[in-house]
């Protein structure tokens, strides 16, 4: 009786160990709805998984033949099968570490998150238009316009969808800003008209400059030119309304363009609606811009800025960073 125990015993640990020594690493993607058994008998053909019949009973004494998820796992043909139950029942799987930097457009964070697999870019275009969500996250915007401007630009660790449609990380994007308004409005976000002019000068602001220090002096800047209706004259707002096809050469003709309703040179005021996502100190400097008597900046050639209070001074600081442009293509930030 002994004897046949030790060896049930025996043929079952054999059963439940590792189906392949040394082991192999396979990326294993779980459907939602799966169930356990059907996920067994594909290990067991993938050779990941020794005995699924055996994997099975083992899930059941321990009440998890429910429990499997969905998502993208990583696991090894060297691991026993408790190991691999463990791996499937307990964990969420595989993350994407996606870097989502300031001062990026919609369609530059989706070319991000195309690249890891996770959306595609048709896919994420429409889920940034997707009414539900929008309205969901209170973004004061139509489908039209779409989310951009509150994709919150943040390092995002995402499991892989079972759909390229972009839903998951835009959604993501738009709970982040959430989050992170609550620190500039802990009492509740302002209203929406309000909001929307803050997000639509912060983007303006981080796209103007990485210098963290510069941004409420340049706020202060874009806030003068507006107060006393002066053109803002910013050239990003211009190229964004030259799209995706924008080959970064801005010329003189589309600084003249009326056609480009982002064409600041042309139309005043602030332009129709924000021109990538700022970060937090963008938004925060939008809310509170430096009080200066600056109107004209100009780019030093090492990230910096030189800022002056009239015309003439302005000239003489373009003469004095950029004379080595050549004349024919040379501009000059809000001159």
């Amino acid at each position: 009786m002994l004897a046949a125990a030790l060896a049930v015993g025996l043929a079952l640990a054999l059963l439940l160990g590792p189906a392949q020594t040394p082991g192999r690493e396979a990326v294993v993607l779980i459907r939602p709805g799966a169930s356990l058994p059907a996920i067994a008998a594909d290990l067991e053909r993938q050779d990941i998984l020794r005995n699924a019949r055996a994997f099975l009973a083992l899930a059941k004494l321990q009440h998890r033949l429910a429990s499997a998820r969905a998502g993208e796992f990583l696991l090894n043909s060297g691991w026993t099968a408790q190991e691999i139950l463990r791996v499937l029942t307990t964990t969420g799987g595989l993350q994407h570490r996606v870097q989502v930097r300031e001062g990026l457009s919609w369609w530059a964070t989706a070319k991000l998150f195309e690249a890891e697999g996770l959306a595609s870019r048709e896919g994420f275009a429409q889920a940034m238009r997707n009414a539900t969500l929008l309205e969901r996250y209170a973004i004061p915007a139509t489908p039209a316009e779409g989310a951009e401007g509150y994709l919150f630009p943040q390092t995002y660790q995402l499991p892989k969808s079972f759909d390229d449609n972009g839903t998951a990380e835009v959604e993501a994007m738009l709970k982040e800003f959430s989050r992170q308004a609550k620190k500039l409005w802990p009492q509740g976000l302002p209203p929406v008209g309000e909001l929307r002019r803050i997000v639509i000068l912060a983007s303006l602001v981080e796209r103007e400059t990485g210098a963290g220090f510069e941004r409420p002096r340049i706020a202060g800047v874009f806030a003068n030119r507006l107060r006393i209706g002066m053109r803002l004259q910013c050239d990003p707002t211009t190229i964004y309304g030259l799209g995706e096809s924008f080959d970064g050469d801005l010329k003189r003709a589309h600084l003249l363009d009326p056609a480009n309703p982002y064409n600041t040179y042309i139309h005043g005021g602030l332009p129709p609606g924000p021109i990538c996502s700022p970060g937090l100190d963008a938004l925060r400097a939008a809310m509170n811009p430096e009080a200066n008597t600056y109107l004209y900046f100009v780019a030093r050639g090492d990230g910096t800025h030189e800022f002056s209070s009239t015309l003439d001074e302005h000239n003489r600081a373009v003469t004095r960073f950029q004379r080595h442009r050549n004349r024919d293509t040379y501009r000059s930030t809000l001159r």
